[in-house]
């Protein structure tokens, strides 16, 4: 186990060094379970009382915050201590499962298929038909890429995942385990005789950005036809639902159990908190945020935040909210 010097580390840094201390640091740890060889980190004013009973011997801090170091314990005082912090994560990180063949020979993969340099293809995949993946393309266990699919170069796909037919992935895309890419919209009408349901084929694809992420269980449907658009760097949590002909901007957030119903529009950086779900045929406008759980009826404005179920600007949600309150006193 690598061990580094409290000088080492803000070289990576580039902080400021506020008391010394001789202990290496072996890794990190929150606050409360930190041992004395592991750093930790403190972001809010309100969790700055526990570094006094704290044994890690480095603590990562914001530079607003009013914290002293102790005896053989000291801190390195930056801007934004969770983004120094993921600098810290990067370092002490395992390094990933390895290929012992670049191509297992239990993969089934078309003669049609196209695989660029340093492409690793684990055991059980199938690569299928007129397949093109870039170079440095990663492929764990498991993995199924159908016809015509086109994944950019370093995308990294994790076992139990499916791509459908036609879609295009970008490049240093992160595909999480089971992640579901391309699967059949969600469409059906009452047939002419209104004794059952009638299923609307969905013939588009899905086209995914440059370093888009994607949690586990997650899924993003094929268009009814032309495609469904991940854009540009968005972050899409765990078990997130978007559904037939959604367009996402750039550098979106969705976080987990969140869906957006059929033909969704995202504009760039929106942010969709937890729970949240999202009627079809809405536009969600560049900036906004939806805080977690809300439930989004209509248009939302650009940089606007909305909350509630029926979701409506914030303002306005935490004053009926507060106004509730009062009336049960009463």
């Amino acid at each position: 186990m690598k061990t580094y010097s409290i000088q080492e580390i803000n070289a990576i840094l580039n902080g400021e060094i506020v008391g010394d201390t001789s202990q290496k640091v072996s890794g990190p740890e929150e606050l409360q379970k930190a041992t004395v060889d592991q750093i930790s980190f403190i972001g809010s004013q309100k969790y700055s009382h526990l570094w006094k009973t704290s044994k890690a011997s480095v603590a990562i801090v914001n530079d607003s915050l009013t914290i002293e170091p102790e005896e053989n314990r000291a801190l390195i005082k930056v801007k934004n201590a969770d983004l120094a912090m993921a600098k810290i994560l990067e370092l002490f990180n395992p390094s990933s499962p390895e290929f012992e063949v670049e191509i297992h020979p239990t993969a089934v993969i078309h003669q049609s298929a196209s695989i660029g340099n340093g492409c690793k293809i684990g055991a059980n995949c199938y690569v299928g038909k007129d397949v093109v993946l870039d170079d440095g393309v990663i492929l764990y266990p498991n993995v199924c890429i159908f016809d015509e699919t086109k994944i950019g170069n370093n995308t990294v796909i994790w076992s139990g995942t499916v791509i459908r037919e036609r879609c295009e992935i970008g490049s240093n895309c992160i595909f999480h385990t089971n992640v579901s890419i391309g699967a059949d919209g969600f469409g059906y009408r009452p047939s002419e005789d209104g004794r059952g349901l009638v299923k609307i084929p969905h013939i588009g694809n899905v086209v995914i950005g440059n370093y888009v992420e994607i949690g586990a269980n997650s899924t993003v449907d094929r268009a009814k036809f032309s495609s469904t658009i991940i854009g540009d760097g968005c972050k899409i949590d765990n078990l997130v639902q978007i559904a037939h002909n959604c367009v996402l901007g750039r550098s979106c957030i969705m976080a987990g159990s969140s869906g957006l119903a059929g033909s969704v529009t995202l504009g760039d950086g929106v942010i969709i908190g937890g729970s949240s779900s999202i009627k079809d045929h809405v536009t969600i406008h560049s900036g906004a945020v939806v805080g977690g759980g809300s439930g989004v009826m209509n248009d939302v404005a650009a940089g606007k935040t909305v909350v509630g179920y029926p979701a409506t600007d914030s303002r306005d949600m935490f004053r009926q909210w507060v106004a509730l309150r009062k009336l049960a006193k009463d």
